[in-house]
C-alpha cells in the first residue's frame, strides 16, 4: 500500500505494548530501582505488596515514584512506523501491563494514542487479562498487535496481523505458527558486546592496585603469594562489575540526561534491565566463591567495599565532598584488600600516598563532569552535589590533594623503611619530579576540558603517563 494512502476506516485498531516493544525497557523493574534509590527502606515493603498482587506492587512503586518518560528508550523505526501509521488515520491504543500511571503520561508525550489499557483499579492488565480486555473492546481478530515477548503468544491467535518489535527468542518462529506477522522491527545489537560494556571490564585496570602491596614487599617472585593477588584481582573484578551493573540501573534517569553517559548499555536500552537485574547477584555469588580461597580477611574487606560503594551508589555520591571522599577511599580499599590477598601489612606510607593521590584524580573525574554539563548550558550536574561555580574549588583542592601525595612519597623516601627496601634509596627521589610532572599535566589537561570522565582510563590510554609509569618502574628497579 502506497504509504499516501489513507487507512480505511474499518480497518481495525492496533494494540501496542509498552516494555521492550515501544520502550527498549522494562518500566516496572525501573521504577522500583528508582524507588529504592529514593528511599532503599521501601526495599522491605516490596514483598508485602506483592503478596496483594502484582497490580498492587505496581500501583504501590507508581505511586511514590517519578519517571521522566521523555528520556525513555523510544524503539525509533517502530515510532516512526507508528507516527506514519496515525498520520493515515490509523487508530492506536496503547495496551500494556505498566502501571495507568505512566501509560498515560507517555501516550500524553507522544501524542499517538486515541485509547490507554493499563494496569489499575486492582487488574494487571497481562497476558490473558489484557487478551480478555482486548477481546471484549474489540472482538477475535478486530483488532492488530505489536508485541514482542513470550506471553504475548496468548494474544497473537486472537490478532487479525501480528507485528514484532524486538522479539525475544524463540518468539519469531512462535508467534508466526498462530499469527499472520505484518512487519517486524528489531535493531537488537548482538547480546555479548553490551553486556561485556555494562560490566565495564577496562574498569578492571583499577582492581591492579590490588598487585601494589605484593610489589611494594618486594615478594613477587614467590609463585604462590602471586597467584593469591591473580585470585584477589578476579574476585574484585567480579565484585566490581556487579556493583557497576546495580549503580548504573540506580542512576538511569541521570545518565540518560548526561551527554556521553546516556550510551551506556541499560540507558540506551541495548540490554534488558531485567537480565541486568539477575546479573547483578550472579558476578556477586562468583566474586565471594573465589574469595574464599584467600585469607579471610579478604571477604572482609570486599564485603567493606560492597557495602561502600552501595552507600555510595544510593546516597553518598549525591553529597559533594564526601562523594569524592568515597571514591579515594574505594581506591585505597583495593590496595588493602591486595594486601589481605598474601598476608602483607600495608605500610602507613603506601596507604597516605594512595589517599591523596586518588582524592585529587576524583576530583578530576568531578571537575571533568562538571566542564561537560557546561558546554550542554547546564548549572550543575545531574544527581550530584556540585555547582559551575564549584568548579574553581573543586580545581584547588584537587590539584592540593595531589601535590600533597608528592609530598609522602617525599617522606617516605627519607624514613628508614626505604633503607631497608632499597639499596640505592637516592635514586627513587626521581619519582618526585615525574610525579609532579603528571599531576600538573593531568589538571591542566582537565582545565582545557580535555580530560575523559575517569582519569585512571585516561592514564591507561595516555602516551605520555605509559611512558611516565614505564619510567618509574625503571627507577625503582635500579633503586633494588
Amino acid at each position: 500500500m502506497n504509504i499516501s494512502m489513507k487507512i480505511p476506516p474499518s480497518a481495525p485498531p492496533l494494540c501496542v505494548d509498552v516494555d521492550g516493544t515501544l520502550i527498549k525497557t522494562d518500566l516496572l523493574i525501573e521504577s522500583f530501582f528508582a524507588l529504592i534509590k529514593q528511599n532503599p527502606l521501601t526495599i522491605f515493603l516490596i514483598p508485602l505488596w506483592l503478596l496483594r498482587g502484582k497490580a498492587c506492587l505496581k500501583q504501590e512503586i507508581a505511586r511514590r515514584v517519578e519517571l521522566d518518560v521523555t528520556l525513555l528508550p523510544y524503539h525509533p523505526d517502530f515510532l516512526a512506523y507508528l507516527q506514519e501509521e496515525r498520520r493515515k488515520g490509523r487508530r492506536l491504543v496503547l495496551a500494556t501491563s505498566a502501571s495507568i500511571k505512566f501509560a498515560r503520561q507517555i501516550a500524553d508525550h507522544l501524542g499517538l494514542f486515541d485509547e490507554v489499557l493499563a494496569t489499575e483499579d486492582g487488574s494487571n492488565l497481562s497476558g490473558t487479562a489484557k487478551l480478555d480486555r482486548v477481546r471484549l473492546r474489540w472482538g477475535d481478530k478486530g483488532f492488530d498487535y505489536a508485541a514482542n515477548a513470550k506471553i504475548d503468544l496468548s494474544i497473537w491467535p486472537h490478532a487479525r496481523e501480528g507485528i514484532l518489535v524486538n522479539p525475544k527468542q524463540g518468539v519469531h518462529q512462535a508467534a508466526a505458527r498462530v499469527v499472520n506477522i505484518a512487519h517486524v522491527f528489531d535493531d537488537q545489537v548482538k547480546p555479548l558486546l553490551p553486556y561485556l560494556r555494562a560490566m565495564r571490564l577496562h574498569q578492571w585496570l583499577k582492581n591492579l592496585l590490588l598487585f601494589i602491596p605484593l610489589v611494594a614487599a618486594h615478594r613477587v617472585d614467590e609463585l604462590s603469594l602471586l597467584i593469591q593477588a591473580l585470585v584477589g584481582f578476579l574476585s574484585f573484578g567480579l565484585c566490581a562489575s556487579s556493583v557497576y551493573l546495580l549503580n548504573d540501573l540506580l542512576d538511569l534517569e541521570a545518565d540518560r540526561q548526561h551527554p556521553s553517559k546516556r550510551k551506556r548499555p541499560f540507558a540506551a536500552g541495548q540490554i534488558s534491565v531485567l537480565s541486568g537485574t539477575l546479573l547483578i547477584p550472579v558476578l556477586l555469588i562468583a566474586a565471594v566463591m573465589l574469595g574464599l580461597w584467600l585469607p579471610g580477611e579478604f571477604l572482609a574487606v570486599l564485603g567493606g567495599y560492597y557495602i561502600l560503594t552501595l552507600a555510595y551508589s544510593l546516597k553518598l555520591k549525591q553529597l559533594e565532598i564526601i562523594d569524592v571522599l568515597v571514591l579515594a577511599g574505594l581506591y585505597t580499599v583495593r590496595i588493602i584488600a591486595g594486601a589481605a590477598a598474601v598476608g602483607v601489612n600495608p605500610s602507613f606510607w603506601l596507604l597516605a600516598f594512595s589517599m591523596f593521590i586518588f582524592l585529587s584524580l576524583a576530583m578530576v573525574k568531578r571537575y571533568s563532569e562538571l566542564l561537560v554539563m557546561q558546554r550542554n548550558g547546564r548549572d550543575r550536574a545531574s544527581g550530584r552535589g556540585y555547582r559551575l561555580d564549584d568548579l574553581t574549588m573543586l580545581q584547588s583542592l584537587g590539584a592540593a590533594s595531589g601535590y600533597l601525595s608528592v609530598l609522602v612519597l617525599a617522606l617516605y623516601i627519607n624514613s628508614a623503611h626505604v633503607q631497608a627496601l632499597y639499596s640505592r634509596s637516592e635514586v627513587i627521589w626521581l619519582l618526585c619530579p615525574l610525579l609532579l610532572y603528571w599531576i600538573s599535566r593531568i589538571w591542566l589537561k582537565t582545565h582545557r576540558g580535555e580530560m575523559h570522565d575517569d582519569p585512571v582510563v585516561f592514564a591507561t590510554q595516555d602516551g605520555i603517563s605509559r611512558a611516565l609509569a614505564v619510567i618509574g618502574g625503571a627507577i625503582l628497579w635500579i633503586a633494588v
